[in-house]
Parts: structure tokens; C-alpha cells; sequence
């Protein structure tokens, strides 16, 4: 098998060097193309009960009307055009590369629209745009507008180009390993990505040269400190992460506009899948059925399962997720899951260590919708082709943030597991590397197995889809965090459609005759009449009868408050622990916000007044 497997490598295309040191020999490609062998063989002792079902390939104005749906503008065309108040907020608060996105996609539905000659309510684009364009030029947080003259220089440092490979017309940059110089620059997450990209151009064009640093082939990115709370994905309130997703589509198109790539979201084939069971079934149907048995999980139960059983055996096992288990009892312990999983009857102790890694890997395999999506698979896929490795972070961070909810969070335990793994590689010989290379092709290449493709064509999905993993694995601390512009974004919403709500009621009050300025002074907080400048009032209504009143001061952050809560000696908090309770920021211009422990409460209250401050378990 190994002989196989280096022959194989050998035989692939030529390449070039480019910026390294490294061979594609000395990255070695091996392991991803034995996973590979072990999958096709893995393959025929399973009979595919998924049936495909033809369906028309949509056309682009088809899968643009989608986008736009998805987006949260599906209004802007087709039968519901019109003038959504909800829409005019999201396009009032879009950057100029995001307006621009927007535009695009517009302009091709309509244009489709006219093709077919359907009596659609078609906008001129212009008009949608137009008044759009003043609020364009400011962030939504009142600064000066992300584009040109932005202050992103500060962040550029040195380029973060890694080793790359050039593969007939393709360059593919790869991860470099051993102990090459590692330099570090911080992410800015305060200015739109694709405006980023933007300023990055205009800025080569204007030098005539790089400087010797740009050069360094790794880097490591960090998240600047931002004093208002770094945001993570299952901080936000429901209506809040929609708005969220809706602008990170938007952003992720917009970033790949100006990289000049083309964006695609993929129609779903249409599968005809099991209602019931484990293998094949969709992550939705199964965490449907799970719920009802153990009530708020969010992970399919068989997944949990079976890192739970790999994790009883100790993850220093030498060469653990890359040696297979036995295809034959692979494929008796599928049918006794199958039959058994459900009723608590079957037997785990029988399951290998080995065993279960495989019977991991088959599951992801086969379910009738990749864990990154059917929609947004080829978008992972391709961000192998955006030019530097911080773009491709950007770029699936975008990507995260916009997958359903169980196909991210399946993802994140899988992330975190393959993690611990690296974290015994000492022992287990499994390193970042080898780990992507070996889950490469059971996240990326398991439905296209029977696609014909020519060697070129593996080599750069071999390469480049490791490379996604390699980044998945390494940065998913980042990668589940919100950029600061998009919840800028969605406050400058949520503020917005406060005004035109408070203007209805004003309306409304004026004709049933009540005193308008009575009702003014009802309107304004109570706790603006309650506390004193400078003061804040925290409460926790579900933990305690007692608010706290606390002195804001340049050093207190959040934990800090909940230490003085935790600290009471009285009541329910005496009772709790740190972690159990957080500390959130609710109304004013954001939904509800659970706070990172390093947010500065002083700086956040001058980014929103209104808010007030509670305390409580996440579950409530």
C-alpha cells in the first residue's frame, strides 16, 4: 500500500517552485492519497442506498435570486418587489464592496427576468441604490467610510504568503512544517474583508518593489484585543445571528468580487434519503430524532458517541484516525448501529479503537449533505484560490458563519476533537498536517469519487483541500468568531429600525390623542433615571432579587462584574461558579449579547447606552 501510494504521488504533475524551500515530496501527499485508497475500498463493501433524482440545472438568474434570498433581500426582485422597510435598513448599512455585490446579483435577475419575459415588478437598480449612497460613505459605526482611505495599513505588516506550488496554471499555497520562522500579524477584524482587499491592490500598484519581509513563508494570526468584546458565534440572540448571516453572505461574495473569483452557490441536488437510522440519513432528520430523546442536543448522539469511544482508548494510539479498521467488520458493526444504536443494546465495548475512528469517518462520508453543505461546498472548496493565506481565513470565517446551525456545530466537535488529537501527536505521530490530509478527502472528495477528473486536477484538489483543512483545524478559534464590522453593522440596523419604530408610535400616540411629551419622558430608560452618571446597574432576575449598582472605571471589565456577583454571600450566587453565569448586554442597539470576559464595560457603555447589563446561564 505505501509503495502504491508513493508511486502515485510520484506520477503526478510537474510542478514549480514558488517562495519555498519545500518539495512537494518533503510535504508529502502520502497520507491523503492512502486515506484516499482506504475510502474507494472502504466504498465497494457498502451498497449506496441514496437514490439521485434529475432535477433542471438552474440557470444563473435562478441562483442569483437565491443568493439574494438568502442574503435577506429575495424583495429587491421577482414577485415580492417592493419597498421592504427591513430591506432599505440592510442596504443602508452595506460598505461600497457590499453595495456593489448586491448590485451585481440585482442586476442579473433582472436581466434573467426580462430574458423570460415574466411580468415581474422589475426595479431599476439605480433606484434601489440611490438613496443607499450617502450612508454608504460612513461605517456603520459613524467613522469614516471603509474604503481607500481607510486606516487598514496599519494591520498589513508583512505579507502572509506561506509555501506555495505552482501546478500547471495554478498556484497552491500549502502549510510549510518543521521549524521554519514563524511571524505574527493581527487580523483586523474592524474593516470589511473584501474592503481590505481593495486597499490591498491599490497599494501594490503603488510599489515598485517588496521589502525582503514580505517574503516570510508562515505566519500565526492573532485577534487584536477590542476593548468592546470579541463576539463568538452563539453569543448573539436569534434575530440578531440571522442579520449576522445575512451580511456575511453578502461580505463573502463582496470579498470574492474583488479577488475577481467567481462566487457560485450551488443549487441543492435533490437526494432521495432515509427518514430514520445513522448512515445516510441528513444531519437534520438525525438531530430531529436525537432531540427527542435527549432534549436541546445539537450534535447527532452517534457522533458524540463515537469520539466518545475513540477518546476511551487513549489518543496517544499510534497512527489513530490513518490506520483503517477491518473493512469486513467496519461492515458488520454499521448493521448492528443500524439496528441496535436506538434501543441501547448495542455493545461498545466491541468496537476497536480503530474501529470507531473509521465508523467516524464513514458516517461523515456518507451522509446525502457534506457536513460544509451541498450550497457551500465548492465554496470551501475554491478558496484555495484566493492569493494569500489571511484571504482564505477571511474567507472561511465568512463561510462558518453561514452554514446551518447543525452542519456548524457538527463541525466545530469534529474541529475540536481532530485537535486533541494533534495536541498527543508526540505519541500518536499524527501532526496538523498528517490529520488534514488524512480528513481532507472524507469532508471534500466524497462526492465526487465517481466524478472522472485528470491527475492535474487531483493533485491541486489533493493539495488545496488539505490546505482548507490544515486552516480549519489551526485557526477555528478565529474562524467561529464575528468580525467586529458585521455586529457594527447589525447595530447600525437594529438602531435604525428603533428610530422608525419610535416614529410609528409617536405617530400612533398623536392620533389617539395622548401627550406627546409625556410619553417622550416615558420612553426615555429607566435606568438613566434610576443610576447615576457613570454608574451601572446589573441584574439578574433569574439568580437574584438584588441588583448591583457599579462605578464604571477605564479597568473594569466584565469579569470583574461577575466576580463581584460570584462574590455575594447570600442568595443563589453563592452557590455558583465561574462559567456557569455570564454577564450580558441586552437592548439598546443589539438584541442580547453574552460578553467575553476581557470586554471593558466602559467602553461598551459608550458604544450603547441603552443596553442593560444581566446576569445569567446561557441556558436561560
Amino acid at each position: 500500500m505505501n509503495q502504491e501510494s508513493t508511486t502515485k504521488v510520484m506520477e503526478k504533475p510537474p510542478f514549480d517552485r514558488s517562495n519555498s524551500q519545500d518539495s512537494l515530496d518533503e510535504l508529502s501527499l502520502d497520507p491523503y492519497w492512502t486515506e484516499l485508497e482506504n475510502i474507494k475500498k472502504s466504498s465497494e463493501n457498502r451498497q449506496n442506498s441514496q437514490e439521485m433524482v434529475v432535477v433542471k440545472e438552474p440557470d444563473e438568474g435562478e441562483l442569483e435570486e437565491e443568493w439574494l434570498k438568502k442574503a435577506g433581500l429575495s424583495n429587491l426582485v421577482g414577485d415580492s418587489a417592493g419597498d421592504s422597510q427591513e430591506s432599505m435598513v440592510l442596504l443602508s448599512t452595506l460598505t461600497r464592496t457590499q453595495a456593489a455585490a448586491v448590485q451585481k446579483r440585482v442586476e442579473t435577475v433582472s436581466q434573467t427576468l426580462r430574458k423570460k419575459n415574466k411580468q415581474y415588478q422589475i426595479p431599476d437598480v439605480r433606484d434601489i441604490f440611490a438613496q443607499q449612497r450617502e450612508s454608504i460613505e460612513k461605517a456603520p459605526d459613524g467613522t469614516e467610510s471603509q474604503s481607500v482611505g481607510t486606516n487598514e495599513n496599519k494591520y498589513q505588516g508583512k505579507d502572509d504568503q506561506a509555501s506555495s506550488l505552482i501546478v500547471g496554471e495554478k498556484e497552491l499555497i500549502l502549510p510549510m512544517p518543521g521549524e521554519a520562522p514563524i511571524s505574527e500579524t493581527d487580523i483586523n477584524l474592524e474593516v470589511s474583508f473584501a474592503e481590505q482587499a481593495v486597499n490591498q491592490k491599490e497599494n501594490v500598484k503603488d510599489k515598485t518593489q517588496k521589502s525582503k519581509g514580505d517574503d516570510t513563508p508562515l505566519t500565526n494570526f492573532r485577534l487584536p484585543e477590542d476593548k468592546t468584546g470579541t463576539t463568538r458565534i452563539g453569543d448573539l440572540a436569534p434575530q440578531d445571528m440571522k442579520k449576522v448571516c445575512h451580511l456575511a453572505l453578502i461580505e463573502l461574495t463582496a470579498l470574492y468580487d474583488a479577488l475577481g473569483i467567481e462566487l457560485k452557490q450551488q443549487k441543492a441536488v435533490k437526494i432521495k434519503t432515509k427518514d430514520a437510522g445513522l448512515f445516510g440519513v441528513p444531519l437534520t432528520v438525525l438531530l430531529e430524532q436525537d432531540q427527542r430523546k435527549v432534549p436541546g442536543t445539537r450534535i447527532p448522539l452517534i457522533i458524540q458517541k463515537l469520539i466518545s469511544r475513540i477518546e476511551e482508548g487513549g489518543l496517544d494510539t499510534e497512527g489513530l484516525l490513518r490506520i483503517p479498521g477491518a473493512a469486513i467488520r467496519i461492515k458488520n458493526l454499521c448493521q448492528e448501529l443500524e439496528a441496535k444504536f436506538y434501543e441501547g443494546t448495542f455493545n461498545w465495548e466491541s468496537v476497536k479503537q480503530h474501529d470507531a475512528a473509521s465508523l467516524l469517518k464513514l458516517f461523515i462520508r456518507e451522509l446525502p449533505q457534506p457536513v460544509l453543505s451541498v450550497e457551500y461546498l465548492k465554496a470551501f472548496q475554491d478558496v484555495q484560490n484566493l492569493p494569500t493565506k489571511k484571504q482564505q481565513l477571511q474567507a472561511l470565517n465568512l463561510l462558518v458563519i453561514i452554514l446551518p446551525d447543525v452542519n456548524r456545530d457538527t463541525l466545530k466537535a469534529l474541529l475540536e476533537f481532530l485537535q486533541r488529537v494533534i495536541d498527543n501527536k508526540e505519541k500518536n505521530k499524527m501532526t496538523l498536517m498528517n490529520v488534514a490530509m488524512v480528513m481532507a478527502p472524507n469532508l471534500f472528495m466524497c462526492h465526487v469519487l465517481g466524478v472522472k477528473s485528470s491527475e492535474q486536477q487531483e493533485f491541486v484538489m489533493a493539495a488545496g483541500t488539505a490546505n482548507i483543512m490544515y486552516l480549519l483545524i489551526k485557526h477555528q478559534k478565529f474562524l467561529w468568531t464575528i468580525p467586529k464590522f458585521i455586529i457594527n453593522q447589525v447595530r447600525k440596523q437594529n438602531t435604525e429600525h428603533h428610530k422608525k419604530d419610535r416614529k410609528a408610535m409617536r405617530k400612533l400616540l398623536k392620533k389617539m390623542a395622548y401627550d406627546r411629551e409625556k410619553y417622550e419622558k416615558q420612553d426615555k430608560s429607566t435606568n438613566d433615571a434610576d443610576v447615576p452618571q457613570g454608574v451601572i446597574r446589573v441584574q439578574a432576575p433569574h439568580l437574584s432579587k438584588v441588583s448591583m449598582a457599579i462605578q464604571l472605571t477605564e479597568e473594569l471589565k466584565a469579569s470583574d462584574v461577575l466576580a463581584r456577583f460570584l462574590s455575594q454571600e447570600s442568595g443563589v450566587a453563592q452557590n455558583l461558579k465561574k462559567g456557569e453565569v455570564f454577564l450580558y448586554e441586552v437592548g439598546g442597539n443589539i438584541g442580547e449579547r453574552c460578553l467575553d470576559d476581557n470586554t471593558y464595560m466602559k467602553d461598551l457603555y459608550q458604544l450603547n447606552p441603552n443596553a442593560e447589563w444581566v446576569i445569567k446561564s446561557k441556558a436561560l
